[in-house]
């Protein structure tokens, strides 16, 4: 038996419906529905693999991969069509019976999620949806924590990026490509299983850390004086100049090193004036920041930063202040859209706002804004926006926010307190 269809759901408490839908009836046998054409449907041929990597994989996964996806719903209890949608949510396509790639991890974490549905804690909905969000997080972190582990091993050395230069052919040399050869691909998969053990506890304090910070902000948002507005924040879209140019004249490797740069240049000044990172992707990043005057001290940090940073190209932002959605952790809206629409025409190493987030701060002594002619913005209608300035310098012509380029090691002696 699966877990109820939407259509079960309309005549059936949650409770009911979660506690009946992962526990099959007496003398049933946990089967999963016909499908149709077996072609269709997601599976996964058995790879022959490193016995490094079965080595690594054993040893992150808390033993063996002897069991199959009968085995799994069987011993928790649970039909295989729920097994597998909890699979699906993983990220992971299907199996066919008789394929051995789960181990008792999977038995664990299955049974803990079917056991906060029985007791009515989560319906199944919101089960899938949290599972496939520490998925999606986890999936992107591991890909991270590989990379760097392989770079930290490459025999290449990463030096720095002439943005001037002609690439040459990343199939002429090793050195030139972003992904590892197979020896250190083989040396980081080795590392990644040496260090787990002492990296997880990182995980779950970041986990706890910015769970306590969402609920905070869940609950101020939640605030009777918000009204029926609801959420009003800055948005800013901050976008490279010129990155398709790039893309042409660096190696694969030197192009890496160019956005993971300014991936953490970005995360750094964002978080530093109590800004929130939605999305990077490659060239762009999106943020929030509740107060208006906070974004624009953002937007104006990285056009500076990354103008003192040999490293990058030019950035351009565009803010804008107004009505979001905020879902799921991304935010939505007219405002977002207004935003990233002002990036398309702001003019490069500037920050163009529009109205709203202008009006906002007037008072802020160390900003100024210079009005610019009117627009009609492609999806957002007319727009009256302002170039956005300074009105102080800032000490040795770096923003506070962010650390130079060239920043002290991260424990660094001078650093420490002698007690």
């Amino acid at each position: 038996m699966t877990w109820c269809t939407r259509g079960c759901r309309a005549e059936a408490s949650w409770r009911e419906r979660s506690a009946a839908s992962v526990v099959p009836r007496d003398g049933e046998e946990a089967t999963v529905a016909d499908h149709g054409d077996e072609s269709t449907r997601l599976s996964q041929a058995p790879v022959r693999l490193d016995p490094l990597v079965e080595q690594v994989q054993r040893e992150l996964l808390g033993g063996p991969l002897d069991l199959d996806r009968r085995d799994v719903s069987r011993t928790v209890g649970v039909s295989l069509r729920t097994a597998e949608r909890f699979w699906h949510a993983l990220g992971f396509p299907g199996n066919e019976d008789g394929e051995a790639v789960f181990s008792q991890l999977d038995l664990t974490a299955l049974r803990g999620v079917a056991a906060l549905v029985r007791r009515g804690e989560l319906d199944e909905d919101s089960a899938l949806s949290l599972t496939r969000a520490f998925a999606r997080t986890a999936d992107r972190l591991s890909v991270w924590q590989c990379s760097v582990f392989a770079e930290s091993l490459s025999p290449w050395a990463q030096g720095e990026v002439d943005l001037g230069r002609v690439a040459v052919s990343d199939e002429s040399h090793d050195s030139t490509r972003a992904e590892p050869d197979e020896d250190t691909a083989l040396a980081a998969a080795r590392k990644v299983a040496e260090l787990a053990d002492e990296l997880e506890p990182l995980l779950v304090y970041a986990w706890r850390r910015h769970l306590a910070a969402a609920t905070a902000r869940m609950v101020a948002d939640a605030d009777p004086s918000v009204g029926e507005q609801g959420l009003r924040r800055c948005v800013g879209f901050a976008d490279l100049v010129s990155f398709t140019s790039l893309v042409r004249r660096l190696s694969e490797r030197e192009l890496a090193t160019v956005v993971q740069r300014f991936e953490a240049l970005c995360s750094d000044v964002i978080t530093g004036h109590g800004g929130r990172v939605i999305k990077t992707v490659g060239d762009e990043v999106l943020y929030v920041a509740k107060v208006p005057a906070e974004g624009a001290r953002i937007a104006l940090d990285l056009v500076d930063a990354i103008r003192y940073d040999d490293m990058l190209p030019p950035v351009r932002v565009g803010l804008a202040y107004g009505h979001v959605v905020s879902r799921l952790g991304d935010v939505f809206g007219t405002t977002v859209n207004r935003a990233a629409r002002l990036t398309a025409v702001a003019p490069s190493g500037k920050v163009l706002a529009d109205e709203g987030l202008v009006s906002r701060i007037a008072d802020a002594p160390d900003l100024t804004a210079v009005r610019q002619r009117t627009r009609t913005l492609r999806g957002v209608g007319v727009v009256a926006p302002s170039l956005l300035h300074r009105t102080v310098a800032i000490p040795d012509g770096l923003p506070g926010a962010l650390p130079h380029p060239a920043q002290p090691a991260f424990l660094d002696s001078d650093d420490l307190e002698v007690r």
